[in-house]
């Protein structure tokens, strides 16, 4: 039987870095994964250039049943850290909105920059998990390319968000088979999707994108929104979609900052002959435009023929539209997985199980949930760092 200090189960942004610390430490360290290769989640991230952290990085951009637990390990593995890695590397980079920093080059890049950073580890790919236990001395894994026996183990397997790349559950059904509680998992960072009577209005605009604003549940966010077929889109309402539960109904302002009611008013009184719809589309795309002045029975209508009354209610519908969404397009699209292991039953500075001794969750899997931004990978590698430096 194979003998390891420790073993990583799951080759992501986590588990990869997991590994290059643990390396630093003197251990003996081996990976494995079933997918074909690492990283596949860096590797499509970011439209292929990974958003790889996010200079903003605080807890309070972070949500868990705990809001505090990701503190500890944020602040001693920061966002500043990481930029000097990725310089060290040689990788170009840049800052777009609200300090998101990207590769000017591919994603795989930051792989490539794991993997060498992890050079002495073994790396198994293809290798399925069939069982963990604990033996009294250390854990036995038991894998398709053999049984490991390891004096500590790190779950960084991820959560259930796009399963095409992979992605299972295991790691909660480890944290369960030794006892830890689990919160209730659903997809975030996700596309929301509406019933017929709101995809009239949706589907002829699906492609149109607009800035918008939407408070809820603690969430406020300002950003594009973008219609589809389905229903909504764009940075705005993933985010939002960490806040929502289902049942409950969104407002959502389509043109923050702006009253429409009285810019419509105003317009009125110095073009009055000019159409609703027009004037409406000096606020919002011509398309969007066009589509509330019909839902509304506008589609010919002149300002000047408009009491307040009727212009206040397009202002209504534009500052104040409210939907409420069925669902969403569920982990088959979710960027991540909300919820999971417990951290009332993890350590918040070394992300082992506090009653598992050499048994720690890092990663997606823990209840630790970031925005949408680069915020995820920061969390990656700050509590990836946390258990490999005390594994």
């Amino acid at each position: 039987m194979e003998q390891v200090d420790l073993l990583i189960l799951g080759a992501g942004a986590a588990g990869l870095f997991c590994a290059g610390s643990a390396l630093r430490q003197g251990r003996r360290v081996v990976v494995l994964d079933h997918a074909q290769g690492p990283g596949e989640k860096i590797r499509i991230s970011g439209g292929g250039r990974c958003n790889f952290t996010n200079l903003a990085t605080a807890p309070d951009r972070f949500l868990s049943r705990n809001p505090r637990f990701a503190a500890s390990a944020l602040s001693r593995f920061t966002a500043s850290d990481f930029v000097r890695l990725v310089d060290r590397a040689g990788i170009v980079w840049h800052e777009k909105t609200q300090g998101q920093l990207f590769c000017d080059g591919k994603a795989t890049q930051i792989t490539r920059m794991l993997l060498d950073r992890m050079d002495g580890a073994g790396l198994r790919m293809q290798t399925a998990l069939h069982a963990v236990r604990h033996d009294g001395t250390g854990f036995v894994v038991e894998t398709s390319g053999g049984t490991i026996h390891a004096a500590q183990v790190v779950v960084a397997t991820g959560g259930k968000s796009i399963p095409k790349i992979g992605a299972t559950g295991i790691a909660y059904d480890i944290a369960a088979q030794f006892g830890l509680r689990l919160v209730e998992t659903r997809a975030a960072l996700v596309p929301l999707t509406f019933a017929e009577q709101e995809l009239a209005l949706c589907r002829p605009l699906a492609g149109v994108s607009v800035e918008a604003e939407i408070r809820h549940g603690g969430g406020r966010f300002r950003d594009a929104l973008l219609f589809t077929h389905r229903g909504l889109s764009g940075p705005v309402i993933l985010q939002i979609s960490s806040y929502w539960q289902p049942g409950e109904t969104l407002q959502i302002d389509l043109a923050p900052g702006r009253d429409i009611a009285a810019e419509l008013k105003t317009a009125r009184g110095q073009s009055g002959r000019a159409a609703v719809a027009s004037a409406l589309g000096r606020a919002l795309p011509a398309r969007l435009a066009a589509a509330i002045c019909d839902e509304m029975g506008f589609t010919q209508a002149r300002l000047a023929d408009q009491p307040n009354a009727r212009l206040e209610a397009i202002g209504a519908r534009v500052n104040h539209w409210q939907m409420r969404p069925v669902g969403s397009e569920g982990y088959r699209t979710a960027e991540v997985t909300l919820g999971g292991i417990d951290t009332r039953d993890l350590d918040a500075r070394t992300m082992q199980a506090r009653t598992v001794p050499g048994l720690f969750f890092i990663g997606e899997c823990v209840d630790v949930t970031g925005w949408l931004g680069g915020y995820n990978f920061q969390w990656a590698w700050a509590s990836a760092d946390a258990a490999g430096r005390a594994a």
